[in-house]
């Protein structure tokens, strides 16, 4: 991406059977988890994801990329990268993907810590979180 992106950007962790949603300011270089989405088969709630998103009109989408520990792809990326051109076409949002590695792992361990300070209420929120934080962390 070649101009900085200022102004929320939105996150997701994309899973099967749940995807986590995180949003995200770049001038606070901050993430908070907004909502886990229902998904069947990796078929997301659109109608759900379009109005966790409309509500903070972000500039910008990142989706987790899972990639095998030695930088391959997993995979569940062809899954997440699928998800990633259907978000840009439904909510012609610029979407860009992000190395995810062991962000569910870190989340998981995490969760008990977040929670309380309402950071997230899931993990796969926290999840979200940790992408968009990754990423942000990258950009600056």
């Amino acid at each position: 991406m070649s101009a900085p992106v200022s102004g929320y950007v939105v996150a997701f962790d994309f899973g099967l059977r749940f995807i986590g949603v995180a949003i995200g300011q770049t001038v606070t270089q901050s993430a908070a988890g907004i909502g886990t989405v229902s998904a069947r088969a990796g078929k997301p709630d659109w109608l759900k994801i379009e109005k966790l998103v409309g509500a903070y009109q972000p500039k910008l989408a990142v989706v987790g990329l899972p990639l095998n520990m030695d930088g391959s792809e997993s995979d569940m990326a062809t899954h997440a990268r699928r998800f990633a051109d259907q978000l840009a076409h439904r909510l012609t949002l610029d979407v860009v993907l992000h190395d995810e590695r062991l962000t569910t792992k870190a989340a998981r361990a995490a969760m008990q810590d977040a929670k309380p300070l309402g950071q997230a209420s899931t993990e796969h929120e926290l999840a979200a979180c940790l992408i968009l934080q990754s990423w942000l962390s990258e950009q600056s």
